[in-house]
């Protein structure tokens, strides 16, 4: 709708303006869409005011038939515009995100890191990184098991990938199995515990990049735990 109504609002000024500037006003109108939603409505949108440009702003006036050469090339040329700058206003939009998200993830990594050099307790570090795995992974809740290991519950691999392990049969997920998912906290080659997880229902699992953190995250915890000398197990 947002090129139609850029379209309708050109009218009064069709005779004043060149058919460039009205192209180029049109272009506008598609990179506004691009920019607030997705590669598919941009696409549309540039369509869409291609056709619009089309109908309302050259003669015959409402009618999509073009009568002069010059209008026509004008018209492709929005058309191929108006898709090439809604394709690249979306990908920069996404390049912004992927920059908000990895300066995030650095900023837990780093939190966690300044909070063990600055003489933090391994219960401190612990703590603090159960509080960031809530965020990072949007779940429900999260909570640190120490000491020995009790059931069988799927687990985060270093790898990012869940995995449940029972004898020779292994099950991998694609989203959150339901109940609590292990993150365990290796130190020094000693297992000290484990960040048992709780997602939200429903939720499907976060993107790799996230989990890799998650586990980078709970290593630290393992490596405080480690310099302490806790006892471990196995």
């Amino acid at each position: 709708m947002a090129p139609f109504l850029v379209a309708l609002a050109l009218v009064p000024f069709r005779g004043a303006l060149s058919a460039t500037n009205e192209a180029l006003i049109m272009v506008i109108a598609v990179v506004a869409v691009a920019a607030l939603g997705t590669r598919a409505a941009g696409a549309l949108a540039a369509l869409s005011a291609a056709a619009w440009y089309d109908f309302l702003l050259t003669r015959p006036y409402q009618r999509f038939t073009i009568a002069d050469d010059a209008e026509i090339q004008t018209a492709v040329l929005l058309l191929c515009a108006g898709l090439i700058v809604s394709q690249l206003a979306v990908r920069t939009r996404r390049l912004q995100a992927a920059v908000v998200t990895d300066t995030a993830h650095l900023s837990s990594l780093q939190g966690t890191a300044r909070l063990a050099e600055d003489g933090g307790s391994p219960e401190d570090v612990v703590e603090y990184v159960r509080r960031e795995l809530v965020g990072l992974l949007g779940l429900r809740g999260c909570r640190f098991e120490y000491g020995t290991l009790m059931g069988n519950l799927p687990r985060l691999e270093h790898g990012g990938g869940l995995w449940l392990r029972r004898g020779d049969r292994i099950t991998e997920y694609a989203d959150w199995p339901d109940g609590e998912t292990e993150l365990r906290a290796v130190g020094g080659g000693h297992y000290y515990g484990r960040f048992l997880l709780d997602p939200l229902p429903g939720r499907p699992l976060p993107s790799e990049e996230a989990r890799l953190v998650a586990v980078a995250l709970a290593a630290q915890a393992g490596a405080a735990l480690d310099t302490a000398d806790l006892s471990h197990q196995g």
